[in-house]
């Protein structure tokens, strides 16, 4: 058997995978729900990077154990980048998490009055910004926050101050507390397509797209080659990459099959 296969057979794996579809579907449910508006008057942006933020700092604080809790195919498309985890395991992540954000977002709008749904808190650009700052905005937000998660999540800093989850939630909020007001501060693909697939409005979508992987890859190459160099060949890295070996800070899967059968047939 191919020795990425190892992985799929891991009751481990299979966990995290849920895991980044629940986790996403919470996140997109408290988030959009959070940015619907219930009165007259402006959105209140505090409100709404609060929400997100929170959200994030909670399912970190919970999950984080399990999966990661990326929640956000940016991130895990710049922990492939870095070689932090595997083609295989990037993948099955990314689908379950547009999968997720969909889920949430389906059931805030069964759960929601018609007349407050709106467009359910679809990310849109300010009508005097032009897609090549929206893109660029994007980019910006998702870059800071992708480093935050690098740093934050580093098995190399064992001297780290502070709490993990609380610093990604204040990035994330950081972010929108900028965002909001050019892009609806997408940062996240699964959160923006979320929306997008249930009112069917794509107009613009792809800025929420190029934007944050843009962003992501290039904090993934940022902090892994110039601000704290990984010291990684190029052999370690393809290994990583096709689940030959498992990143440093990463469990291995868990063996298939019965434990006691397994030693069984050893002896």
């Amino acid at each position: 058997m191919p020795p990425a296969m190892w992985e799929v057979r891991s009751p481990s794996f299979w966990r995290a995978v849920f895991a980044e579809f629940f986790a996403t579907m919470i996140y997109v449910f408290f988030g959009l729900g959070a940015s619907l508006r219930w009165g007259v008057g402006p959105l209140n942006v505090l409100q709404v990077a609060l929400a997100f933020g929170l959200a994030a700092a909670t399912l970190v604080q919970v999950l984080g154990h399990v999966s990661g809790a990326h929640v956000n195919p940016a991130v895990t498309f710049a922990f492939l980048v870095g070689a932090q985890l595997s083609l295989l395991r990037a993948a099955f992540y990314m689908v379950a998490q547009v999968l997720g954000g969909v889920a949430g977002a389906a059931v805030l709008y069964g759960l929601t009055p018609a007349a407050i749904r709106g467009n359910l808190a679809l990310n849109t650009i300010h009508p005097g910004v032009t897609l090549a700052q929206a893109t660029t905005v994007e980019i910006f937000l998702t870059l800071q926050f992708v480093l935050c998660f690098f740093a934050t999540y580093d098995e190399r800093h064992n001297g780290r101050v502070g709490s993990v989850a609380l610093a990604i939630g204040f990035s994330l909020a950081l972010g929108h507390l900028f965002g909001m007001y050019y892009t609806g501060a997408g940062m996240n693909p699964a959160r923006s397509f979320a929306p997008a697939a249930i009112t069917r409005n794509f107009s613009n979508h792809w800025v929420y797209w190029v934007g944050p992987i843009l962003g992501a890859t290039l904090a993934g190459l940022l902090y892994d080659f110039v601000l704290c160099p990984r010291m990684r060949g190029l052999a370690e890295r393809l290994a990583i990459l096709k689940g030959e070996q498992v990143a440093e800070g990463q469990a291995p899967p868990e063996p298939p099959g019965d434990p006691m059968e397994l030693k069984t047939q050893a002896l």
